[in-house]
């Protein structure tokens, strides 16, 4: 077996990724109360919001009250997704806030169409343009390609194109590129052919990896990543999250159970899965059903008891 690296790195997302999927607005002091707790778990990066237009995503219209109220430790490092260059404009005026942020497209043009109105090629340029201004205010850049292991209505999306994508963000100055399995295509096999092949493609940047678990394959595909050298990994706690497009996209993999895993391989993370489980089960407290994390259910595995 591949040796597995000893340590990773995980960006939460679930106050981005999670809450923006939300039917029920969630209240902003509780977004505020349950980021402040995240923050608290040993996570050191944490996605917590989004610059879009309210009127596409009211449940992260207070994007501005969240990164004003939490309370943010020097050893966390907060991230914001931006859509476009209007975005980053509205971000940048709360710069002393946040340290990176995140910009994104599809690898298929349909995805990209039913989600942005753009094509990927139009969407790229403009991205480009973004990552120049971002690098400009000293900001960490990290860029997310949709779609990476296939679309659902194109289906499979040649791996070339994925990496010519990949190529021309870094080029554009963006030190972290995350490969989205946005509805949960991706199959072992494959997620290990695919950062096998980005690391001889992209040396010197970043690779991370953003699962979903639609179809039951995230944790299975976590360990062909870490196979594959693959040491970032963006996760959502109670399992929270999905895609606007299309129908039946649920949530990315839960947060607890990619620690709990991890650290049952020996893989450390710096989290305290104790307190990250308060905070899984706080937010289920928060939106009043239940959410799809396994750890969440079963508890952490005490080895004590046998």
């Amino acid at each position: 077996m591949t040796a597995l690296p000893a340590a990773v790195r995980i960006r939460e997302v679930g106050p981005r990724d999670g809450f923006q999927n939300e039917p029920e607005t969630i209240p902003t002091e509780d977004k505020i109360r349950l980021i402040d707790g995240l923050m608290r778990t040993g996570l050191r990066r944490i996605e917590v919001t989004s610059f879009v237009r309210p009127d596409v995503i009211p449940q992260l219209s207070d994007a501005d009250q969240v990164l004003r109220g939490i309370d943010i430790p020097e050893d966390v490092e907060v991230s914001v997704l931006i859509p476009n260059a209007r975005g980053l404009e509205r971000a940048l005026l709360l710069r002393d806030r946040f340290d990176d942020i995140g910009v994104f497209l599809s690898a298929s043009d349909t995805h990209n169409r039913k989600n942005v109105n753009r094509s990927t090629d139009e969407s790229l340029a403009g991205l480009e343009q973004v990552i120049a201004t971002a690098n400009a205010a000293g900001l960490h850049v990290e860029a997310v390609i949709a779609t990476s292991f296939g679309c659902p209505y194109e289906g499979e999306v040649a791996l070339d194109r994925v990496l010519e994508i990949a190529q021309r963000l870094a080029a554009a100055g963006a030190p972290e590129i995350a490969f989205g399995d946005t509805t949960g295509m991706a199959n072992p096999l494959q997620v290990r052919d695919v950062f096998t092949r980005a690391r001889e493609a992209l040396p010197g940047v970043e690779l991370t990896a953003h699962f979903h678990n639609t179809r039951g394959q995230g944790l299975a595909n976590v360990l062909a990543a870490l196979e594959a050298g693959c040491e970032s990994f963006e996760s959502s706690f109670g399992e929270l999250g999905g895609c606007p497009v299309p129908a039946g996209a649920t949530g990315n993999i839960a947060t607890e159970d990619l620690v709990s895993m991890l650290h049952e391989m020996g893989v450390q993370t710096g989290v305290d899965l104790d307190q990250l489980l308060e905070c899984a089960r706080d937010v289920r407290e928060v939106l009043g059903r239940p959410l799809g994390s396994h750890t969440l259910v079963a508890g952490p595995i005490d080895w004590q008891r046998g």
